[in-house]
């Protein structure tokens, strides 16, 4: 009786594994493609301030055809993007690529670069104020400088810098 049982028991929880079949399904084929690759090489944002990045990625990643005022026989589309710390003025093509932008940030994170030469050629000044601009051309690619206000007691100064550290 016993290995009756046992044997119903080893049965009972066997059959139910042997009894799924698993289903195959084929799913649709998924084509990424990344339109704006050449945008966001070009800006190269590793040290770029967050909400840099963040903003310069919803850039990238705007979908055209989906706007309201998409045409197809326009040349151009001017697109602008807000946030507090910036904005960016896009110009697309008819098939979603960048073909320029125009971006301008205040009082945001300066990169290591920058910060090191502002403080090894300026010591006792502060920065007060900053402002990070980048002109962006499908052809020429970026230009990316720095605004930026010292201070040193009464005194204001204004230096121009490159995201690599020399000044213009």
């Amino acid at each position: 009786m016993k290995k009756f049982i046992v044997g119903l028991l080893v049965l009972g929880l066997t059959s139910p594994l042997l009894a799924q079949v698993p289903k195959v399904e084929e799913l649709s084929e998924v084509v990424v493609t990344a339109v704006n690759y050449k945008y966001l090489n070009a800006i190269d944002s590793k040290e770029a301030a967050i909400p840099v990045q963040m903003l310069e990625r919803k850039v990238a990643a705007f979908n055209l055809e989906d706007s309201e005022f998409y045409q197809d026989d326009s040349d151009f589309y001017y697109v602008s993007f807000f946030i507090p710390e910036g904005k960016i003025v896009a110009a697309y093509n008819p098939d979603g690529e960048i073909l320029r932008t125009i971006e301008r940030f205040e009082d945001i994170k300066l990169p290591t670069a920058v910060r090191n030469a502002v403080a090894d050629r300026f010591p006792n000044w502060t920065i007060v104020n900053d402002v990070y601009r980048v002109t962006y051309n499908q052809n020429k690619g970026a230009n990316k400088s720095y605004k930026i206000k010292l201070k040193n007691g009464d005194k204001v100064m204004r230096v121009k810098i490159d995201d690599t550290g020399e000044f213009l």
